[in-house]
Parts: structure tokens; sequence; C-alpha cells
């Protein structure tokens, strides 16, 4: 009974100094310094919260195909996938370290031969040990702290890894669809250009002009048509671009044209500081912090002795016939410290490294912050003087079609040479095909401005629960 005591006095110390916990307590990194966003007043430095990846961001653009790849990416892409996995690895490290808060009970049976020069001796053993190294400086907690911080690094690197997989689908998507007008324009454009090479025959055949006017008609026209060709192989390779992307081979997909550009989002001028704060690596470089931080505690507990309790006890007998027997019976009980009396710097350079790598990882996060301060601020600048500039270039448009149309007129009338009408032919072309590029431009920056701002404007939901 007084071994039992004893074994109970020792845990109930143990409890006692269980509130021990070493190392500094986690407390968020502040920003380098105070940042402001030039083209969106108001806005203040943001903290990193968790990210909620299911936001269909998406969605802002109106276009249902793409909602199909989008699924098919969630669905079968091998990046997501081995993500997925690492994350899964990273919390089940979490329920390993927590293991190493509770006792470890082993069995043993055998049995064992010897021979003593007297004659040979067996020995049959069964027995139970109960072994509890007792968190008494916090060392496993500390231990625990860190890995549940990295398995939330985990989850939000997850999350940034589908983030960039689908918005480097709904680029290559939309960049596909602006080929698709392309294609269109090029088609209407070699129509034309066909119609005005019979004229122009129609009017050398009359004496109306001369050989060169056919040539130069035909010579437009096999240029655009080239120029069509190539726009075939280009809409291919982002064809097979996406089917990367959604788990398949090439020439498992084919993306039907459509006959309009998607729509482009409303998107926001002035960012809240909530929105940063959904951005996936801003998240998880901060959990990094917190996991090198435990990891100061974990370093500076090993200048402290370790507390194990153990017990065990079985039996031990020569013959099976009365082996299970109060006789043969044996235990032990007892705690045990052990510390480390000697080591020549080791534990000091554990404790620097550990400090070390606390202070790299808070320079990271702070970098990372300001890389996705610099990220939106280059979204919002783009869009802005792209929105303006597309209203140039369609005003652009138009003088170049007006000019094409008074210049056809004049051909017509023999006022000019047909080199007139090609010159202002090529001119109404490029600025039609500038102003798709312009589009294409903007669709792609409205991407990565829903990007940089972490995907989608809704309130983040509450992390996974360990």
């Amino acid at each position: 009974m007084k071994p039992i005591i004893q074994f109970s006095l020792c845990a109930l110390a143990s409890v006692v100094l269980s509130g021990c916990v070493l190392g500094p307590d986690y407390q968020r990194p502040a920003a380098a310094q105070s940042l402001e966003l030039r083209h969106t007043p108001g806005w203040k430095v943001a903290q990193p919260a968790e990210f909620d990846a299911g936001v269909a961001w998406w969605s802002v653009y109106q276009d249902e195909p793409l909602a199909d790849l989008l699924q098919q990416l969630q669905d079968s892409n091998q990046n997501l996938r081995a993500a997925e996995a690492a994350w899964r690895e990273a919390y089940a490290m979490v329920r390993g370290s927590r293991a190493a808060l509770f006792p470890q009970a082993t069995g043993q049976v055998g049995t064992t031969r010897s021979d003593n020069g007297a004659g040979a001796d067996k020995t049959n053993d069964v027995a139970l040990g109960l072994s509890w190294q007792l968190d008494i400086w916090g060392q496993v907690r500390r231990q625990v702290e860190s890995s549940e911080a990295s398995a939330q690094a985990s989850a939000a690197e997850f999350a940034g890894v589908r983030l960039s997989q689908q918005s480097e689908l709904v680029q290559n998507y939309l960049q596909l669809r602006v080929i698709d007008e392309q294609m269109r324009l090029l088609d209407a454009t070699i129509a034309a250009y066909q119609r005005s090479l019979k004229l122009t025959e129609n009017r050398y055949k009359a004496g109306v002009v001369t050989r060169a006017d056919v040539s130069q008609a035909l010579t437009q026209l096999r240029n655009t048509q080239a120029q069509r060709l190539d726009l075939d192989w280009q809409r291919a390779r982002f064809e097979h671009a996406i089917a990367l992307l959604v788990g398949t081979t090439p020439n498992a997909l084919r993306i039907a044209a459509v006959d309009a550009l998607p729509s482009l989002p409303v998107l926001p001028m002035a960012v809240p500081s909530s929105l940063l704060e959904r951005r996936p690596d801003i998240a998880a470089a901060e959990r990094r912090v917190m996991a090198a931080n435990a990891e100061i505690g974990v370093a500076k507990s090993a200048y402290f002795p370790d507390l194990t309790l153990s017990a065990s006890g079985g039996y031990r007998g020569s013959n099976l016939a009365d082996w299970i027997s109060m006789p043969n019976r044996f235990w032990s009980l007892g705690p045990q410290f052990a510390m480390t009396l000697f080591d020549a710097g080791l534990r000091r350079s554990k404790t620097e490294q550990a400090q070390a790598r606390y202070e790299q990882q808070v320079a990271r996060y702070r970098q990372t912050t300001l890389q996705a301060i610099g990220e939106v601020e280059d979204a919002l600048v783009q869009l802005n003087v792209l929105e303006q500039e597309i209203v140039v270039q369609r005003e652009a448009l138009a003088a170049s079609q007006d000019t094409l149309r008074l210049i056809e007129n004049q051909y017509q009338a023999g006022f000019v040479d047909f080199l007139a009408v090609t010159s202002a032919q090529a001119t109404a072309l490029n600025s039609e095909r500038s102003l798709l590029n312009l589009l294409s431009t903007q669709l792609s920056a409205s991407v990565q401005l829903i990007s940089a701002l972490g995907g989608g404007w809704q309130m983040p939901s509450e992390p996974p629960k360990i």
C-alpha cells in the first residue's frame, strides 16, 4: 500500500509543477512599419486571419463552363492532392505530439533458456509496464503548440496552392476566350477583305485600277489569313494548360467557343484590411512564427531535469504449471530524475538556434505582408489605368472605323488609290485588336487582384478543430 501512496504523491506533485511552461508566450509580431495603399485611402495594415478556401470567387465572372472546370480542378488536380496530403500529415503529427502527454503501457511475454555450468535453466516471464515522463517544464506542451501551429500553417499553404491553381486556370480560361474573340474578329475581317479583293478584281477588269491594287488586296488578305491560322495553336496551348490543371490529358479536353467575353466583375477600389487578412500565405507565415516561438520553450526545457514515473509487475517462473502464482510475482515502482550535467554548450547552442529560427520567421512574415500589400497596390493601379486606357482606345477604334468608311467611299469614287484603303483597313483592325488586348489584360488583372486579396470577399470561416 505504501508504494502506491508514494506513487500517488509523486503524480500529485507533478500536476502542481505542470503549471510551469518555459519559453516566451506567443504574441503576433508587429508590422515592420506603418503602411498605407496610395491608391486606396483609409486602408490600414492588416493582421493575418484564417482563409476560407471554399469561397467560389470565380462566380463573379458569371461563366458556367468556367465553374465546371474549377470543379474538375478541385477533384483531380494533382498539386492539390499533394498539398492536401501534406496537410493531413501535419495534423497527424499533432496527434503524435499530444501522445507524449500521457503514460505509455507495455506488455511482455517471453521464455529464456540459460546455462550457468551446473545445468540449463528455463525462465518464463509475463509482465506489464507503465511509464510516464511528466511534463514539468512544459516541454511537451510547447512541442504540441509548435506542431499545432505548423499544422495550421500547412492548412494555409494548402489553401494557397488551391488559390494559385484556381487563379492560373481562370487566367488561362479568360485568355482562351479572348483568343476566341480575336478569331471572330479576324474571320469577319477576312470576309471583308475577300469582298474588297473581289471588288478590286472587278475594277481591274474594267480598267479602272492597276494590277498593283489587286496585288495589295491579295497580300492583305493572305497576311490576315496567316494571322488567323496562328491563333489556332495559341488557343490549343491554353486549352492544353487547362487540361493539365484539371488533371486530364490535353486530348481529353475540348472547350467550345462562346459568343462573348466573360463579364468583368465589379471590383473594390477601396480595400478594407479584413480582405488582406485572408491571404493564405500571410496566415501560413504567421503560423510559422508561432511554431518557431514554441520551439524556444522546447530548447530551454533541456536545461532542467526530466521526471519519469515507472511501474512494472508480472510473474516469473521456471514451470508453466505454477507460472502464474503468488510466489512467482514481482513488481517495481519508482520515480527517476535525469538531466544532462555537461554538454559542452550543446543546450545553449540549440536555444540560440531556436531564437534565430524565430527571428527568421518574423522577418519572412513581415516580408510576406509587404509583398501582399505591393501586389494589391499593383493590381489596383493597373485596373485603374486600364479603365482609362480602354475608354481612350474605344474612341480610337471609333475614329479608325469612321476613317475606313470615308476612305472606302473615296476609293469607290476614284479619289484615292487602294494603298489608302489598305492602310485604313490595317489601322482599324489594329485598333480593334488593341482594344481586345486591353480587355484581356483587364480581365487578367481582375483575377490577380482577387488572388492578391485572398480570393473573394466573404468573411472567413472558423478554422477546423484539431
